[in-house]
């Protein structure tokens, strides 16, 4: 009998139900639309969040290693290149075991905590100078302000800085042929030079990767965090490389 009934409402309710059940499907589509976005952008989130959680669990690793190897900073000076070697053998495992758990994080840390020790040489001849304690923790504040700042610059501006990877890159290449011609020539100039360019090279890595990041580039957390790690620790050293630079000449 309902059935029946339904079957003779007349046509205009016919039409009524169909625009009806059209705008619940497309408010069903813009929902379920809606809530897609909401889970990317809770995805995203949570992506962001590990990602500078392992960025400071790095520099908490490296600081371990700075601390360990500061005692016997003559001794890791003389192994210096070994572990370079050894730095650059972490790097390339971690980015192949990027996604397998457990692994990955032995590697970031246990990469992070070498670069801590690598740089104890650095650290030692800055603190051996007059007023080497400050010069340090100088370049440690900069660094840190540079970081945020930019950080926050590069996450609120609705300017692109994707377009500066292929610029950064040759940048980056020209520094190191420069840095390792410096290694036989010894010049205190082409050293500030090169420190100078590197504190602003990799102020833009700063800007580069954290857009990269907040958009999603990385596949992984440890990548962006990584990358993030790289651009605190050579701006944090040619940071300390220039004002160690201008201590010296003060005394």
């Amino acid at each position: 009998m309902r059935f029946d009934l339904i079957c003779l409402v007349n046509s205009k309710r016919r039409i009524n139900m169909g625009l009806y059940d059209r705008n619940y499907i497309q408010q069903g589509t813009h929902e379920s639309t809606h809530e897609h976005t909401r889970l990317n952008e809770s995805s995203l989130g949570l992506f962001i969040k590990q990602t500078y959680q392992l960025f400071a669990a790095s520099l908490l690793a490296a600081s371990a290693g700075a601390y360990v190897g500061i005692g016997m900073a003559s001794a890791i000076a003389s192994w210096y290149w070994g572990l370079v070697i050894l730095e650059f053998v972490f790097l390339f495992g971690l980015f192949a075991a990027k996604k397998k758990a457990g692994l990955n994080m032995v590697l970031l840390f246990g990469f992070t905590f070498l670069t801590g020790l690598t740089l104890t040489p650095l650290l030692s001849s800055i603190l051996g100078m007059k007023g080497g304690a400050s010069i340090v923790a100088n370049a440690f504040i900069l660094t840190t302000v540079a970081f945020g700042g930019l950080s926050v610059f590069a996450m609120n501006t609705k300017r692109d800085f994707s377009a500066m990877g292929k610029m950064l890159f040759i940048t980056l290449i020209v520094v190191v042929v420069a840095g390792v011609i410096n290694i036989f020539f010894h010049s205190p100039i082409l050293q500030l030079a090169i420190a100078s360019v590197s504190s602003i090279l990799f102020s833009a890595f700063i800007l580069y990767d954290t857009q990269n990041i907040i958009r999603g580039a990385y596949e992984t957390p440890i990548e962006g965090a990584i990358a993030l790690y790289l651009d605190f620790l050579n701006l944090f050293i040619s940071l300390l490389q220039i004002l160690g630079i201008f201590g010296s000449r003060d005394e």
